[in-house]
């Protein structure tokens, strides 16, 4: 049903993009390329062979984008820095590139003298392909160093004006569709253990910028660090079976609390290390494939968090499901669950994407009492459309917003 009110004074309304989506200019003034420029010129990967080359010329555009950010009334506005934009290599020592350092300080002074807050994350998805070709990546423990230098060099370019940044946006996706099915760039199939190395290196990565940010610049700055977790909404079949409110929560913690739980608690759910040790046990490994924090690296990544950032676009019923015994080790079946969508429910964009805005208000109800009431950013959420206009046909994307703001606002 419809709610009618007001947003509380410090609801903040805003709007966001990410480089590579956005930018294009992929090779120019000494860009270095990234894993997603790798993967795009590489035929069959994407739909259509459609690439990031130019996008939306965002690199060109800067100056109108704000004009139409400051029409829209937006007070803040979240973009993601190319790392190989203004290192290369993505090695500090190796190369800085001073015409990406400068797009975006213009970038940033822009939006300043425009009243628009800016609003950075560090990462989203755009490796540098050096990276990806001598060490694999986040596969290796060596990205929490680099990844360290180059959050350092954005704090001193560019921490005087920022004051909110995101390390990571959405490393679900990161890890999973990288490392796990191979979907995204740098489209490896590293299947059962891939994705669960990535984020293990990602949230080790997160901790390590979070403190750095702390110690070093914190004082002098006044800003925060936080992190950005795209989830769905779980939903049990039954609400009354434990079975399939037990699923549902599963659900929840193999996706947002993968991330979420070593950030706010310390370590991974509980019931990702059941299941997950399980399953590696009756494949015969020796250790479980889900990756261990010590003592120490759980204190140290506790608490890493300034604010939270949330992506969310769906919602999925969810019921228990028991995979065959002897299967090939994946993330997919070690949570035993299989997901449902309700015919009835819109599906205006790409095959993922249902408009089911009562789970947004789910979500956000389950982080406020799970990770202790934090300060939330919804950094994404909205629809795609599936058809083609030549026109402006907007009428999906419409109700779609409405309804969700409007959970947001119960």
């Amino acid at each position: 049903s419809f709610y009618y009110g007001t947003f509380p004074a410090g609801f903040l309304w805003g709007v966001g993009s990410s480089a590579y989506q956005t930018e294009g200019a992929w090779d120019k003034d000494g860009k270095g390329p990234s894993i997603w420029d790798a993967f795009t010129h590489n035929k069959g990967k994407v739909f259509r062979n459609e690439t990031g080359d130019s996008a939306c010329d965002g690199y060109y555009k800067v100056k109108d984008d704000i004009q139409l950010l400051k029409e829209l009334k937006v007070n803040h506005y979240l973009f993601s820095i190319s790392w190989p934009r203004i290192m290369p290599t993505g090695i500090k020592t190796e190369q800085l590139n001073e015409k990406g350092i400068q797009f975006y300080n213009d970038t940033i002074n822009s939006l300043l003298e425009n009243n628009i807050i800016p609003i950075v994350s560090l990462y989203h998805w755009d490796l540098p392909q050096v990276l990806q070709e001598k060490y694999g990546g986040w596969q290796n423990i060596s990205m929490i160093n680099y990844f360290d230098d180059y959050a350092n060099l954005c704090f001193e370019k560019f921490g005087d004006r920022v004051k909110h940044w995101i390390t990571f946006s959405n490393p679900w996706a990161v890890a999973e569709k990288g490392y796990e099915t191979g979907e995204h760039a740098p489209g490896l199939k590293l299947g059962g253990c891939g994705a669960y190395k990535a984020a293990h290196h990602i949230i080790k990565t997160h901790a390590k910028v979070w403190h750095s940010y702390n110690n070093t610049w914190r004082n002098e700055q006044q800003g925060m660090v936080g992190i950005s977790l795209t989830s769905a909404w779980g939903e049990p079949v039954d609400p009354h079976s434990q079975t399939d409110r037990d699923a549902a929560e599963r659900y929840i913690q193999f996706h947002l609390g993968w991330f979420a739980n070593p950030i706010y608690k310390g370590d991974y759910p509980e019931v990702m290390k059941n299941y997950v040790g399980r399953k590696s046990a009756q494949q015969g490994l020796g250790t479980s494939r889900l990756p261990t924090f010590s003592v120490q690296e759980k204190a140290y990544i506790k608490g890493t968090s300034d604010f939270l950032g949330i992506g969310h676009f769906t919602t999925r019923y969810v019921l228990q499901k028991s995979s065959p015994f002897l299967q090939v080790p994946s993330y997919h079946t070690d949570s035993d669950l299989a997901e449902l969508v309700d015919p009835k429910w819109p599906a205006p964009g790409p095959k993922w994407l249902y408009s089911v805005p009562w789970g947004f208000r789910r979500l956000l109800n389950f982080i406020k009492t799970q990770y202790g009431n934090p300060l939330i950013y919804v950094t994404e959420n909205g629809v795609s459309e599936k058809v083609q206009c030549t026109q402006l046909c907007d009428e999906c994307r419409i109700e779609y917003l409405k309804g969700y703001i409007n959970e947001i606002l119960k």
